[in-house]
C-alpha cells in the first residue's frame, strides 16, 4: 500500500489530492492546484499557434522558489517573506517530485464566488506538470473537466487504512501496531511496550491513554497547553527573572529564591524577545534573500554549463567527423592509387605471360617439326632444308635469351605509407584558447615621455583568466591622423623613438591570442615636450672623440677632423641649442650644424652632402655659437654671441637632422640643450 502513496499525491502541493479534476492526458490535478497554475497566454503564443507554426511545446523556464513562511504577531514587527527580488512578478514553486510550476499573476476572484467556480480569463492555457501537454481552456473554464470521483474514494480508503494501522514508536525492530496513545507523553505503544514503558502507576497513572485514532486527531486538534513551573506543577509561568533568563511563578518569588534578582512581567518580556528575534530575522532574512538569489545565479549557471557543454560537444564531434571524412578521401585516393599500381602490374604480367605463350608455342612447333626433318631417311631431301632450319633454330635461341625469360616486373609494391606525420598531429590534438584576451590596460603612472620617445606600459586585467599570445601597440602621426601599428610582440613595456616635439600623441593597445584579437584599450594621450634635453652621442661618434661632463663636454685625440653627432633627431618644429668653445688652440677650424645620420664621421663637417654647417666668423676661446633648426619653414640660422650670421644659412632643409659638430684635438666645446627659441626670432616668424 506504501508504494501506491505516491499516485495518490498531487505534482503540484505534494499532498494528497482534494477534489481531483480529470485531464485529457490520463493525468490529474486538484481543482485549486490546477486554478494556480493556469497561464492566460496572448493568441499568438497558444499552443494551437506554436502547433502551427511547426514548434514543438516546450516546457517553461521556471525559478526554483524554496518559499520560506515567518509567523509573527502584530505587534512583533516582523513580516513575512517570501519570493525573490530578481522575480517579484511571478514566483514560482517547486512540488515533492521536482515539477516546477508557475502560478500567474491574476485577479483574486469575486468575494461572493468560490475559487473553482471564479471566472477564467480568455485564453487561459494550463500546463501539465507531468507529460508537459498544454491546453486551452473553453468558456467552461476548469468546470470542463471530469471529477474523478473513483481517486477520491481510494484516498479515503487508504487514508482509513493508514490511520487503523499506526505503529508503536518504542519497537526496536519490527514496530508492531499501536494499541493507545499517551495524550501527555504524546507516544504511541503497543501492549508490551506500554506495559514495560508506561505502568499504569506512580506518576504515569495520571495520564490519559487514548485509542490511536483519537490521539492522532488529537494531537492535530489539541490547543497548545500553558506551560507550568518545573519547581511547582500547579503553578503556572507568570514572571521572568532577567538574570537567571528563565520564566518563574508567583510561588518561586515567594520563597525567595529571585529575591535579588531582576523580574519582569512573562508578557513584557515575551513581546520584548519576539520583538529583538524578528530584528535579528531581518537581517538573517537579508542574507537568504541574498543567499537565494546567489543560488538562482548558481542554477542559471548550471543551465548555462550545460547548454555550452552540448554546444561545445556538437561543435567538438562534427571538428572530428570532418576530420574522419577527410581521412576516409584521403583513404579512397590512396586506395585508388593502390588499385591503379595493381591493375598496371597485372597488366604487364599478363601481356608478358601471353607474349611468353606464343613465342613458347612458335618454339615447340618449330622443335617438333625439326625432330620430324631428323626422321627422313633421304639425304638430299634434308640438307635441302637442314641449312635453313639450324639457322631458325639458332635464331629462335637467341630471342629467348635476350631477357625473355626475366619477369617485367615484381610482385612488391613500391609504395609506403608515410603515416607517422599524422599520427603525431594526432596525439598533439588538443583544445586550445578558444576566447579572445580581456582587453590590456594602460599603466597610466608608468607611461611618460622624454624628448622624441615615449615609453608605454600595460597589463592584463587583474581576473583576466585567458591568456594572451601578443600585444599590438598602435599611435596616431601627432596630428590626429590615422593609428599606426608602432609595436608587435609578447612585451608589456615599448619605448617609441622617433616622436616630433611639441606634438600630441594618441596611443591605444590590444591583445591578440590564436582565437582573436581584443577591443582596443582606452585611449592614451601622449605630449612630448617643446624643447629638448639631449647630450652627444658616443655610439655614433668616431673613435677619436674624448666625452666627459655627462657627455655634454667634447673634445679631440687627433689633429684631424672628427664628427660627433646629438642623440637626438629632429624632423619637426623649431629647435635651438647653443655650445660654447672651452679651448680654441692654434686657430683650428671646428664645424657647428646639423647632420644626416650616415655622415661621414672622419672628415670636416660640411665636406659631404649629408651636413649643413658654419665653420668662420669670429669662433674664439669663450664663444657661444647658437644654432636655430627651424623644419616648420625648412631653414637652419646660425647665431656667435646672440648676433645673426647673414640672414639665413640654409634653406629647403627637409629630413631628419641630427646636431652636429667637428673638431680636432685643439678645440673642446660644451653643449647646452633645453633652450627657448630666441624672442627676436619668434616674434619674427609670427609676422611672417
Amino acid at each position: 500500500m506504501e508504494e501506491m502513496e505516491e499516485e495518490l499525491k498531487c505534482p503540484v502541493c505534494g499532498s494528497f489530492y482534494r477534489e481531483p479534476i480529470l485531464l485529457p492526458c490520463s493525468h490529474n490535478l486538484c481543482q485549486a492546484c490546477a486554478r494556480n497554475i493556469l497561464v492566460q497566454t496572448p493568441e499568438s503564443e497558444s499552443p494551437r499557434s506554436r502547433r502551427a507554426s511547426g514548434s514543438g511545446a516546450s516546457d517553461y523556464d521556471y525559478l526554483d522558489l524554496d518559499k520560506m513562511s515567518l509567523y509573527s504577531e502584530a505587534d512583533s514587527g516582523y513580516g513575512s517573506y517570501g519570493g525573490f527580488a530578481s522575480a517579484p512578478t511571478t514566483p514560482s514553486q517547486k512540488s515533492p517530485n521536482g515539477v516546477r510550476v508557475f502560478p500567474p499573476a491574476m485577479p483574486p476572484p469575486a468575494a461572493h464566488l468560490s475559487p473553482a467556480l471564479a471566472p477564467v480569463p480568455r485564453n487561459s492555457c494550463i500546463t501539465c506538470p507531468q507529460c508537459h501537454r498544454s491546453l486551452i481552456l473553453d468558456d467552461r473554464g476548469l468546470r470542463g473537466f471530469p471529477k474523478n470521483r473513483v481517486l477520491e474514494g481510494v484516498i479515503d480508503r487508504y487514508q482509513q487504512s493508514k490511520a487503523a494501522a499506526l505503529k508503536c514508536q518504542l519497537c526496536e525492530k519490527a514496530p508492531k501496531e499501536a494499541t493507545v496513545m499517551c495524550e501527555q507523553c504524546d507516544v504511541f505503544y503497543c501492549d508490551p511496550c506500554r506495559l514495560r514503558c508506561h505502568p499504569p502507576r506512580g506518576p504515569l497513572a495520571k495520564h490519559r491513554l487514548v485509542p490511536p485514532a483519537q490521539g492522532r486527531v488529537s494531537r492535530r486538534l489539541s490547543p497548545r497547553k500553558v506551560s507550568t513551573c518545573t519547581d511547582h506543577e500547579l503553578e503556572n509561568h507568570s514572571m521572568y527573572c532577567v538574570q537567571c533568563k528563565m520564566p518563574v511563578c508567583y510561588q518561586c518569588l515567594e520563597e525567595g529564591k529571585h529575591s535579588n534578582h531582576e523580574v519582569k512581567a512573562l508578557g513584557a518580556m515575551w513581546k520584548l524577545h519576539k520583538s529583538q528575534l524578528s530584528q535579528a530575522l531581518n537581517g538573517l532574512s537579508d542574507r537568504a534573500k541574498e543567499a537565494k538569489e546567489f543560488l538562482v545565479q548558481l542554477r542559471n549557471m548550471v543551465q548555462q554549463i550545460q547548454e555550452n557543454s552540448v554546444e561545445f560537444e556538437a561543435c567538438l564531434v562534427a571538428q572530428c567527423d570532418a576530420l574522419i571524412d577527410a581521412l576516409n578521401r584521403r583513404k579512397a585516393q590512396l586506395l585508388a592509387r593502390v588499385n591503379k599500381e595493381h591493375e598496371h602490374k597485372l597488366k604487364v604480367v599478363r601481356d608478358q605471360i601471353s607474349h611468353c605463350t606464343v613465342k613458347l608455342r612458335q618454339t615447340t612447333g618449330l622443335m617438333e617439326y625439326c625432330l620430324e626433318v631428323i626422321k627422313e631417311n633421304d639425304p638430299s631431301g634434308f640438307l635441302q632444308i637442314s641449312d635453313a632450319l639450324i639457322r631458325r633454330v639458332h635464331l629462335t635461341e637467341d630471342q629467348w635469351g635476350k631477357g625473355t625469360l626475366t619477369p617485367r616486373m615484381t610482385t612488391d609494391f613500391d609504395l609506403s605509407l608515410d603515416n607517422s606525420p599524422l599520427l603525431q598531429s594526432i596525439h598533439q590534438l588538443d583544445f586550445v584558447q578558444m576566447k579572445v584576451p580581456a582587453t590590456p590596460i594602460l599603466q597610466l603612472e608608468e607611461c611618460c615621455t622624454h624628448n622624441s620617445s615615449a615609453t608605454l606600459s600595460w597589463k592584463q586585467p587583474p581576473l583576466s583568466t585567458v591568456p594572451a599570445e601578443g600585444y599590438i601597440l598602435e599611435l596616431d602621426d601627432g596630428n590626429g591622423g590615422q593609428f599606426r601599428e608602432v609595436y608587435v610582440g609578447k612585451e608589456t613595456m615599448c619605448t617609441v623613438d622617433g616622436l616630433h616635439f611639441n606634438s600630441t600623441y594618441n596611443a591605444r593597445i590590444k591583445a591578440f591570442n590564436k582565437a582573436g584579437v581584443s577591443q582596443y584599450s582606452k585611449t592614451l594621450v601622449l605630449q612630448t615636450p617643446e624643447v629638448a634635453w639631449f647630450a652627444f652621442d658616443p655610439g655614433s661618434a668616431h673613435s677619436d672623440i674624448i666625452f666627459s661632463n655627462d657627455n655634454l663636454t667634447v673634445t679631440c685625440s687627433s689633429y684631424d677632423d672628427r664628427v660627433v653627432l646629438g642623440k637626438t633627431g629632429f624632423s619637426k618644429g623649431v629647435h635651438y641649442w647653443e655650445l660654447t668653445v672651452d679651448r680654441y688652440d692654434n686657430h683650428p677650424d671646428p664645424a657647428f650644424g646639423v647632420a644626416r645620420i650616415d655622415v661621414t664621421k672622419d672628415v670636416m663637417l660640411g665636406k659631404d652632402d649629408k651636413a649643413w654647417a658654419i665653420t668662420e666668423g669670429g669662433i674664439t676661446k669663450g664663444a657661444t655659437v647658437g644654432v636655430l633648426l627651424d623644419l616648420n619653414r625648412k631653414t637652419l640660422t646660425f647665431f656667435i654671441n646672440d648676433e645673426q650670421q647673414g640672414p639665413i644659412a640654409f634653406e629647403n632643409v627637409d629630413g631628419l637632422f641630427f646636431p652636429a659638430v667637428s673638431l680636432n684635438r685643439n678645440v673642446q666645446v660644451t653643449l647646452h640643450t633645453g633652450l627657448p627659441v630666441p624672442d627676436f626670432y619668434s616674434s619674427r616668424a609670427s609676422i611672417a
